[in-house]
């Protein structure tokens, strides 16, 4: 089995495919086209959770940086960023930066202070590279200093090429919710490319990546057999504890996460706890090192949620499923009861979804993929719904 680092930035002694190649030639192609033209362009990037789509982003990244930092090149002189609202993810790009000839960290940012300052400066940027797209702010935050309506309109109007990475189903709090059609009613009027990555290049089985995809849909199919994967259900958290803890002796890289259904505050030193049967783990708190969360050897006591995960890679994730993930019998089906989410600012009201309750089941729905489509070689699960549980244990192994 190979060893990972929890970020998606490539090892030294690996390289792209000659799929993943063939889209940064694209990113760079397109990029170069557009750029002498009057209206922003804006290249699509999307893929599900695992597809690579950071991996592309980041080498196209270093390539345009590289050539804008030579003369005599079509990119030569050009200014361009990266962003990404992600403060784990934006850690891993600040070290990247410190590992390339051709990248600095005033690279890369945070979409606000971005905007923040290119419009106080009234400057106009060449390449604007957005990583983890879906969770571009789609209303005002005061909070977090954005003031206008939607950070995607801003950036447009920032730079001449924009190349975005975009997954709806990572889509995690209604003051970013996005829907397809609002995306394609926004850039309808612009030139535009949309490219899908459709290969998973993280969980090692098709299959695994299949039920997932199902539960998320609310539908519990027979379990897969698997060559390459570990697909188990367990009886209890505590359990599920120790066989992650054994993995991550053994393997590294494995932690417990889970979906935000356990209360908990942000900004105060006050320790907010996971229970799960005999298990009681405190949550991940606010990580103000400058390495990711899942790289620290402490956070093996801790429960992660999708603000330290996603984007991320694990070699074996545990997974807890919290008391708003329910199974109904009569039905045979996975819901979602959304009044028992406790992630209260994910689900800050706004006036202009048409549907909330389906938008929140949506991002709940969203957080159980990121999670579970963490691990590359296991996905362990206990839920905390006893009726679910009950259906998850007694799942056999099935050839499909």
């Amino acid at each position: 089995m190979e060893t990972l680092t929890s970020s998606f930035i490539l090892p030294k002694t690996a390289k792209l495919d000659d799929n993943q190649q063939n889209v940064v030639r694209k990113i760079l192609d397109f990029s170069a086209t557009n750029i002498p033209c009057d209206k922003t362009a804006v290249f699509v990037l999307s893929g599900e959770a695992g597809a690579g789509k950071s991996i592309v982003l980041a080498s196209a990244f270093e390539k345009l940086q590289k050539l804008s930092r030579q003369p005599n090149t079509a990119f030569s002189g050009f200014d361009n960023k990266l962003l990404v609202n992600h403060n784990e993810m934006l850690k891993i790009y600040k070290e990247l930066a410190q590992q390339s000839t051709y990248l600095y960290k005033k690279d890369f940012m945070k979409p606000t202070p971005f905007i923040n300052h290119y419009q106080k400066e009234h400057k106009k940027a060449e390449i604007i590279m957005i990583d983890e797209g879906h969770l571009l702010l789609s209303k005002s935050d005061p909070f977090n200093k954005f003031q206008q309506t939607n950070q995607l309109v801003e950036i447009m109007k920032l730079a001449k090429v924009v190349i975005l990475v975009f997954d709806f189903a990572q889509v995690i709090k209604l003051k970013s919710y996005w829907q397809p059609n609002w995306l394609k009613s926004l850039l309808k009027d612009y030139p535009t490319q949309y490219y899908y990555l459709d290969q998973q290049y993280r969980l090692q089985d098709a299959k695994v990546t299949d039920w997932i995809n199902a539960f998320v849909k609310g539908h519990l199919v027979p379990k897969p057999t698997t060559k390459n994967f570990e697909l188990e259900f367990f009886a209890d958290g505590l359990s599920l504890y120790e066989k992650i803890k054994t993995k991550n002796q053994q393997f590294g890289l494995s932690r417990l996460l889970a979906t935000t259904d356990f209360p908990f505050t942000v900004l105060d030193d006050k320790k907010w706890f996971v229970t799960a049967g005999n298990l009681k783990l405190p949550w991940d708190k606010l990580n103000f090192t400058d390495r990711p969360w899942a790289e620290r050897p402490e956070t093996i006591n801790e429960v992660g949620s999708i603000y330290t995960i996603q984007g991320f890679d694990l070699n074996y994730a545990g997974v807890i499923l919290g008391p708003s993930v329910k199974y109904d019998e009569a039905e045979e089906k996975i819901y979602i009861d959304s009044n028992l989410y406790e992630d209260h600012e994910a689900f800050k009201t706004r006036t202009d979804v048409a549907s909330l309750a389906k938008a929140k089941n949506e991002i709940v729905a969203n957080s159980i993929n990121i999670l579970f489509k963490r691990g590359k070689f296991g996905l362990y699960i206990y839920a905390t719904d006893a009726t679910l549980r009950k259906h998850l244990l007694a799942l056999k192994n099935t050839k499909i």
